[in-house]
């Protein structure tokens, strides 16, 4: 099993026409290489009551929406910050922080959205089409090839995204034939464009007869694994400038799916990562060999499937709708600002309930009403007090702090820590990390601080040691090299957020 992170290619010229796996493919050319399930509705083109095994929906048949909607509601909600000392500002309306998006592939620009692509601020249809070869015969069912990706994708988006998106698997329940043997489309990692569009042509093809495409927001193609000429370590998003046409709809991107089975973990959810406009945050080194991990580590799933830490960057969470404008703060100096920050993967309803009179373990609290400066106990809202019951930490408050560095850049400063996709998380503490929003996908968008440099961890199971220890830990004071912007973690609450003083350089 290959640790190595997939590329996503981009096929910037329409597909030929049809015809073999080599004929007529000169058309299309390559670009440059960038390294409790949630409901599963009816599929749409599913008959009445239709069911594929484990309970997922099958082809044809009327489709049925079942809107969601998470609300999240705060009382007496105020601004992020929690005691600001000096003339520093944290604005809950973080527009001066925000990075403009650019044309670089996949931006980390926050200021608006790339509408070329699918925002998952909704429930989103993906068709799974399972690709047989006329050289193997599959060893393994859809069915089980369904499972090796779902629920575990969904799951990941569900609790990455607080509730606020769910991804609705749809496979089709049969193999679907390809035209010609798995060998003749050389597959492999730094596949040449004309195979590759060939084998786009034929699966679309082939799989036009039974699936309806125009029901589909994103498309998975799932190689029989087992097949000859298919190679695991091809698996990629391509993107299409000039989008192929099925069913009256247009299809900008493909996922392509070659993972043996059972795949590397959460590898789908890294490629779906790319259909939302996310970044690949690893580094390829220009010879294939030495550390890929070297600017993110464990710390973003888009870094890295395999890693310890692999829910979202909180910058990403802003950049898909995920985060509420006040639970981003803006802090602008001169002067220190104090602010609460819950971790990440902590989400609402996740709280803790105190007894009153029970201080927290670190930190002071405030009675509303109370003269002084008003502490928010890691929620964004002052404390509001049912008889005998404390609430701390609804995973509702503060995920994210910014400080801008210049015209392209910004730090990002967030907690992480052992809930929800981190559960298996090397160290906790508060993440700094620099984001640009002109580099490419691939070119190091995002590079996690180290703010133990001369130390590493978590040996046996972090794809990059050096920056599995990371975080700033309590009572811990880390100075940005180059910009002098001060992190000073003070402690933590009852409920697990980390109180953290930020002085702009």
């Amino acid at each position: 099993m290959s640790r190595q992170p997939h590329p996503e290619v981009d096929l910037p010229r329409q597909l030929p026409p049809r015809g073999s796996a080599c004929d007529g493919a000169s058309g299309a050319s390559e670009g440059p290489e960038t390294p409790g399930a949630p409901g599963v509705s009816d599929a749409p083109g599913v008959p009445d009551g239709s069911r594929g095994p484990g309970g997922f929906a099958v082809f044809r048949g009327t489709s049925r929406w079942r809107a969601t909607a998470a609300v999240f509601t705060s009382l007496a909600a105020l601004a992020a910050t929690s005691l600001v000392t000096g003339p520093a500002l944290a604005e809950p309306a973080a527009a001066p922080c925000e990075l403009r998006r650019t044309e670089a592939h996949h931006s980390e620009g926050v200021d608006t959205w790339n509408t070329a692509y699918p925002r998952p601020t909704r429930p989103l249809n993906a068709v799974m089409v399972f690709l047989s070869f006329p050289d193997a015969a599959p060893l393994t069912t859809p069915a089980e090839l369904t499972a090796d990706y779902f629920p575990a994708t969904s799951r990941f988006f569900e609790r990455a995204s607080y509730g606020r998106f769910t991804l609705r698997p749809h496979p089709v329940s049969h193999w679907t034939r390809m035209p010609h043997p798995s060998t003749s489309y050389a597959i492999k990692r730094d596949w040449n464009a004309a195979y590759r569009a060939a084998y786009l042509r034929d699966a679309l093809a082939a799989a036009d007869r039974d699936v309806d495409f125009s029901r589909y927001d994103i498309v998975y193609f799932v190689a029989d694994p087992d097949a000859p000429g298919v190679d695991s370590d091809a698996t990629k998003v391509v993107n299409l400038d000039t989008p192929l046409r099925a069913d009256g709809t247009d299809i900008r991107r493909v996922v392509t799916v070659f993972e043996k089975h059972p795949p590397d973990r959460l590898v789908l959810a890294h490629e779906t990562g790319h259909v939302f406009d996310l970044p690949d945050l690893y580094h390829r080194p220009a010879d294939g060999k030495g550390d890929w991990d070297t600017y993110v580590g464990d710390w973003d799933l888009m870094g890295s499937q395999f890693g310890l830490a692999p829910d979202l960057f909180a910058w990403h969470k802003w950049k898909l709708g995920w985060l509420d404008p006040r639970q981003v703060a803006c802090v602008r100096g001169p002067g220190s600002t104090r602010l609460t920050l819950e971790p990440v993967g902590a989400a609402p309803g996740e709280g803790r309930r105190v007894p009153m009179g029970a201080a927290p373990s670190e930190g002071r609290r405030v009675p509303v009403g109370a003269a002084g400066p008003l502490l928010t106990n890691g929620t964004g809202a002052p404390e509001i007090r049912a008889p005998g019951v404390q609430l701390f930490g609804t995973g509702a408050g503060t995920k994210l702090a910014v400080v801008r560095t210049g015209p392209d850049s910004v730090l990002a400063i967030e907690a992480r820590g052992p809930v929800g996709n981190d559960v298996a998380t090397c160290a906790q503490g508060v993440l700094v990390y620099r984001v640009r929003g002109g580099a490419d996908s691939g070119g190091g968008p995002v590079q996690v601080l180290d703010a133990h440099p001369d130390t590493e961890s978590c040996w046996n199971d972090s794809v990059y040691p050096p920056l599995a220890d990371a975080p700033v830990r309590a009572g811990e004071t880390f100075t940005v090299p180059g910009d002098g912007v001060r992190v000073q973690v003070e402690g933590r609450t009852a409920a697990g957020a980390w109180t953290v003083r930020i002085t702009p350089g």
